[in-house]
């Protein structure tokens, strides 16, 4: 099998680098992706009470990368979900960057309207934030939802095969190297340049990757905590405020960095299903609502020698959790938490949140988080509650794990080159992106790359 570019994963970062390089209409291009297309990521969890051992996961892989299947959110700033500032000359740029990517989700049908804080709305809340040490980040956000996102992407994916890209799909790569792509069946894709973007799920499969062709990497910080879920209306002044509200605290005990992420109001707690653990995510549609807001809230960690390798740690940490539910999520009241006992069904279903998703069993997330850890996250809700008054009631539901893996950064030229000539990485797998648009927008500087190694200058940005 020959083409030009094998590009391997269908994420955001594989879609919009395939895209760039189609317009060119110079290059034969194959995407390779263990997944599916949009109308076949179809898994038991859309129905809220969990998800079966799909393999691969349905949620993490497919055409549309993990995003496709949660709420499909664009966080429109270069500093949120990334930093895209690092890979270009002017900030002037990376703005441009942002803008060039929301305007192709738009082209494949995201929705025309933007979600953005009136200025006094935004400089309230960042007072109120503020006065009890809560950082709070306006930004322009547009909600493609769960339930639209499919389509959105089945248009993208429509639109490259139409303008000559073709997909292998159901294939797993086994490894890459200068011109060649190997499948687990040994089928050998030759190829002149390779781009690796296999998102999340994909991180330890390329880092292991790049240790095997001697790639330089560097450990990065990591994100471990729980998804929490509310009442809607305990978050309604908020949203009413930000689709998604960012926030950013420092826990007191520690001066840990804790952040609130990907907040779907009225939405739905999912299950992620990884080879060794399960994990928890969250999602919301634009058709269907729930009575409740679950949001991520996440304590960052950094380690120093002798263990460096913070995606080892967070998944011990993500296994042990799994190993204490009987190969399902944790779930434990607030209230639970705090008082140093186990959740029951009895206790929860007493309370005021109903839970979104029930394939979980009650217990004690203490006895799998570190001390450091649950400490971080009762004194950050503590803080935020200062905020959002009932944010951290008895009631409130706390599901573990949430695990946002950081993979270990690769090292990369401007154009996200690696050392080994003609080998490209993009996305949240190579440790460039934390969220759809940055990843995306990797994708787009890497096709670049390979444009001006043919000889092909870009179309400035503006």
């Amino acid at each position: 099998m020959n083409t030009d570019v094998a590009i391997v994963g269908a994420g955001p970062a594989g879609l919009f680098a395939a895209r760039e390089l189609a317009e060119q209409k110079k290059l034969s291009i194959l995407i390779i992706e263990q997944g599916h297309e949009p109308r076949r990521r179809v898994c038991p969890a859309t129905t809220y009470k969990g998800c079966t051992k799909c393999a691969p996961c349905n949620i993490m892989s497919g055409v549309g990368g993990a995003g496709t299947l949660s709420s499909g959110l664009l966080n429109l700033r270069p500093d949120i979900g990334g930093n895209l500032f690092q890979f270009t000359k002017k900030q002037e740029e990376a703005w441009n960057l942002i803008k060039y990517v929301d305007q192709i989700f738009l082209t494949y049908g995201a929705p025309e309207h933007l979600y953005t804080a009136g200025k006094e709305q935004a400089e309230n809340l960042e007072r109120k934030a503020a006065a009890v040490d809560v950082k709070y980040i306006s930004i322009p956000q547009r909600h493609i939802g769960s339930d639209n996102a499919p389509k959105v992407i089945e248009r993208f994916q429509k639109g490259l095969e139409a303008n000559g890209v073709k997909f292998l799909l159901g294939s797993r790569v086994k490894q890459i190297d200068k011109g060649l792509v190997t499948l687990e069946d040994e089928t050998q894709v030759k190829c002149k340049y390779v781009i690796a973007a296999p998102g999340r799920c994909g991180a330890n499969w390329l880092n292991e990757e790049a240790r095997r062709l001697k790639i330089p990497t560097r450990y990065e910080p990591i994100d471990i905590g729980v998804r929490v879920e509310v009442p809607a209306v305990v978050m309604t002044p908020i949203i009413e405020v930000s689709r998604d509200p960012k926030f950013h605290i420092h826990s007191q005990t520690y001066d840990d960095f804790v952040r609130t992420f990907c907040v779907n109001h009225e939405g739905f707690v999912c299950q992620e299903v990884y080879d060794s653990f399960v994990g928890v995510n969250g999602h919301s549609m634009t058709g269907k609502k729930s009575q409740n807001t679950n949001f991520a809230f996440l304590v960052r960690i950094k380690l120093t020698q002798p263990l460096e390798d913070t995606t080892v740690y967070a998944r011990t940490i993500a296994m042990q959790v799994t190993t204490l539910g009987g190969g399902r999520p944790l779930l434990q009241r607030l209230g639970d938490l705090t008082a140093g006992r186990r959740s029951t069904w009895d206790r929860i279903e007493r309370g005021n949140v109903v839970p979104t998703l029930t394939n979980v069993t009650p217990g004690d997330i203490a006895m799998a988080f570190s001390h450091r850890i649950v400490t971080d996250i009762l004194e950050g809700l503590e803080k935020l509650n200062n905020v959002i008054p009932g944010v951290a009631s008895a009631s409130t539901l706390l599901y573990a794990p949430e695990v946002k893996f950081s993979a270990n950064l690769i090292r990369t030229n401007k154009d996200l080159e690696t050392p080994i000539e003609n080998v490209f990485v993009a996305g949240d797998g190579a440790g460039l992106s934390r969220g759809l648009v940055t990843a995306a927008a990797t994708g787009v500087l890497a096709a670049r790359g390979v444009l001006r190694k043919e000889g092909i200058e870009p179309t400035p940005l503006a």
